[in-house]
């Protein structure tokens, strides 16, 4: 469960940056494409506090854009699970490829 007390302290700080009440939608994806780069980074470099860090900001960046849209994290993940709760797919060389839906 996402914790309500954290996501709260984020949302003030985004008003407090003037990020909220209105955040730009394509100014948090280009900061999230940021962060993710960063990650990426991480990743290889293998520097796990780089990347718990850079998974943070990729949350902030999320927790903004979901505001920008009147919704929330828990919502956008109960609808993604949703559609991939059905999925049947196999492991590719460490990556799940889904299967084609049929047309």
């Amino acid at each position: 469960m996402m914790n309500a007390f954290m996501i709260g302290l984020i949302k003030q700080w985004g008003e407090e940056k003037g990020i909220l009440p209105n955040p730009d939608p394509m100014a948090q994806w280009l900061k999230t494409l940021e962060e993710v780069e960063e990650l990426r980074d991480a990743i290889k470099e293998n520097d796990r506090e780089a990347a718990k860090d850079a998974i943070g900001d990729i949350m902030v960046t999320l927790i903004m854009q979901t505001q920008a849209w009147n919704t929330d994290l828990t919502e956008c993940m109960e609808q993604a699970y949703k559609e991939i709760s059905e999925r049947t797919g196999k492991m590719v060389d460490g990556v799940f490829v889904k299967d084609e839906e049929p047309a």
